[in-house]
């Protein structure tokens, strides 16, 4: 005949076993914490050009301690959507592929803030992601290209990693930039509603020089040892950089001249407006190489 468990424990141990049972093998067992918030799920996406730094795109949310309560900041949708930091490609979270939120945010290191280029790709998508600098609704109206069945950009995030890239406006002699600050995301918007880069951004690192009469802006260039930039006398085109530069006492008028933009000297017979400022119609007609014994050139130099 078998024994049961109290017939083999003394009776002083019996009380213990059952303690034992009790700690053990509690009553109520509770599967899942409930008072426990499991992390989001965040994956940024960064710009992983090149060897040595990146920009994220850091969805962020923002927060204000006071008087022991947290208070959400009722802010501008746009101000809480985003936020960017620059961050070394070996830093970076291999998970998330987020920058550590370390350094200063919107980074514009080594930007130049009124042409708004930068000389790195990274800080220059960084800086541009800042919503006092580029604004979401105009950034997601812009063409890709050129073209007018080019699409859109889909956030401010591709809108920038797309404008810092480098450009045709940034190149001069089809070969070299026109100066270390060749990342720009500057916009302005011309008469066809197309934006494009602004006429500061398009002169960064070009000499404006102001040739002598008769002179040509090759030969103005090439006395200061430079080259005569052709698709920037597009650019200086324009009565605002004639009246920048030169006097104008004359006025600023329209014209057609492969001299132009130029000023009429004060010498000159009256029939040819003196110390007045031209620029032409006709922009075909640009060229390094026009002259006019009358007029002194308005060149971008290299």
């Amino acid at each position: 005949m078998g024994k049961s468990c109290r017939d083999l424990l003394p009776d002083a141990l019996f009380p213990i076993l059952w303690i034992l049972i009790a700690f053990v093998f509690p009553s109520k067992i509770s599967g899942i914490r409930k008072d426990i918030g499991l992390p989001e799920n965040r994956v940024c996406r960064n710009t992983i050009q090149g060897r040595y730094l990146l920009s994220d795109d850091n969805e962020f949310k923002l927060e204000i301690n006071f008087k022991a309560s947290l208070i959400r900041c009722k802010l501008n949708e746009a101000q809480l959507k985003y936020t960017s930091y620059v961050c070394t490609a070996l830093s970076v979270d291999s998970l998330s592929r987020c920058c550590p939120e370390i350094g200063q945010r919107f980074s514009c290191h080594g930007c130049n803030l009124v042409s708004q280029c930068c000389n790195s790709y990274e800080h220059c998508v960084s800086c541009c992601l800042d919503p006092s600098r580029t604004m979401e609704d105009l950034a997601l109206k812009v063409k890709i290209a050129k073209p007018i069945t080019a699409g859109t950009y889909a956030s401010v995030f591709d809108f920038c990693a797309g404008r810092c890239r480098h450009n045709s406006a940034s190149v001069v002699h089809e070969n070299a930039y026109a100066s270390d600050f060749h990342h720009c995301f500057s916009l302005q918007s011309n008469f066809s509603g197309i934006m494009e880069l602004s006429s500061e951004a398009r002169l960064t690192g070009i000499d404006i020089v102001i040739g002598k009469q008769g002179e040509s802006c090759n030969s103005a260039c090439r006395s200061k040892k430079q080259s005569c930039v052709p698709n920037r006398l597009l650019v200086l085109n324009k009565c605002e950089f004639l009246q920048r530069y030169m006097s104008c006492k004359g006025g600023c008028f329209s014209s057609i001249g492969a001299d132009q933009p130029a000023e009429v000297v004060d010498d000159a017979p009256k029939d040819v407006n003196p110390g007045a400022c031209l620029f032409t119609q006709r922009e075909a007609m640009l060229t390094c190489d026009g002259s006019h014994q009358h007029t002194r050139r308005l060149c971008p130099c290299a």
